[in-house]
């Protein structure tokens, strides 16, 4: 799955400078959003010294600093669409490295039940959901990377929290410590996730076998055995149904609350009136970033969980290659 695309001659262009190429335009994503964050800090004690002293700032002045959010607005822009479309192409690539890999070894492989479904719609998801679930991990540590010390500095001018009174830099510690425990949750309620994608995809490879060799093969297709192939896909998507539901209860309440956490914890900073509006928002800003950083595996969870079903799936695939000396 990954030597076909890293460690091939034909491919090294698009594996390692395209890895590269993609690494880079994120940095660059992520030191947009740190100017951002700085912008925000600048607007919001514009707008608080403009309602606290009216005619002391002038529209001039208002509409120059918004001027200045359109101009990160467009570079960020900018990358966002290159990278996209980049991104895409690299994971075609890739793709196109894993169905000529299989391909070279279709005649050991042709005999595996959802051969054709592995080659033709797992390659495809594989590189997909890699670029995704990558892409996401890199920019979840570049953006630690980058606001993690924005929000330790930031954390000096909140002296008290609720509950724990005087903390050192109690911003961070929480960050880390609610990522933490949301990640720990959401994965104790969703373990019987992977394996129930896993068993979907089985169901539907019988299912979509029979209905292939039914195309060509009159005797095939016996209705029955249809009705009983497609109960199977019924009864599994229902049960993934099922626990996706409460999966989504716990996931969906839980980042819902976490977006109250950070003024929840900046109360009595808030009420002391010890600083200003644009610091609050540069706060905020800041630790919902490092928060969103650790959060990685709870927003990702379920396309991790696909992940993992399509890897096992082309896992065993590699595994009888082994077997047969493919490699």
């Amino acid at each position: 799955m990954f030597k076909c695309f890293f460690l091939a001659k034909k491919w090294m262009f698009w594996s390692w400078f395209g890895t590269f190429f993609i690494l880079a335009g994120t940095w660059l994503q992520v030191s947009i959003d740190v100017r951002i964050n700085e912008w925000f800090g600048e607007f919001y004690n514009t707008i608080q010294a403009a309602l606290a002293k009216p005619d002391t700032i002038s529209i001039w002045d208002f509409y120059k600093n918004l001027m200045g959010l359109a101009e990160y607005a467009g570079y960020y822009v900018f990358i966002a669409v290159v990278l996209a479309f980049f991104s895409k192409h690299w994971t075609f690539r890739w793709r196109e490295a894993l169905n000529e890999y299989y391909l070279e070894h279709w005649k050991d492989l042709r005999h595996i039940e959802g051969a054709s479904q592995r080659v033709q719609e797992d390659t495809k998801q594989f590189s997909t959901l890699i670029e995704m679930l990558g892409g996401n991990l890199v920019e979840s540590l570049f953006t630690l990377f980058a606001f993690l010390p924005i929000l330790w500095q930031l954390s000096k001018a909140v002296k008290v929290i609720p509950y724990f009174g005087e903390v050192e830099h109690s911003l961070v510690f929480a960050a880390i410590i609610i990522a933490l425990f949301g990640t720990v949750l959401l994965a104790l309620v969703g373990w019987k996730l992977p394996g129930l994608e896993f068993q979907n995809q089985r169901v539907e490879a019988s299912y979509r076998k029979e209905l292939v060799y039914a195309e060509d093969d009159a005797t095939r297709g016996e209705r029955g055995l249809l009705r009983d192939l497609f109960a199977n896909i019924r009864k599994n998507y229902f049960s993934l149904y099922f626990h996706y539901l409460y999966f989504d209860v716990v996931k969906y309440s839980y980042l819902q609350f976490s977006i109250v956490i950070p003024y929840l914890l900046l109360g009595p900073t808030i009420v002391s009136g010890v600083i200003t509006l644009g610091i609050l928002q540069q706060i905020v800003r800041a630790f919902q970033r490092v928060e969103m950083s650790f959060q990685f595996l709870v927003r990702s969870w379920s396309t991790l969980v696909q992940l993992m079903s399509v890897f096992n799936r082309l896992n065993a695939f590699e595994a009888h290659l082994k077997k047969v000396g493919g490699r």
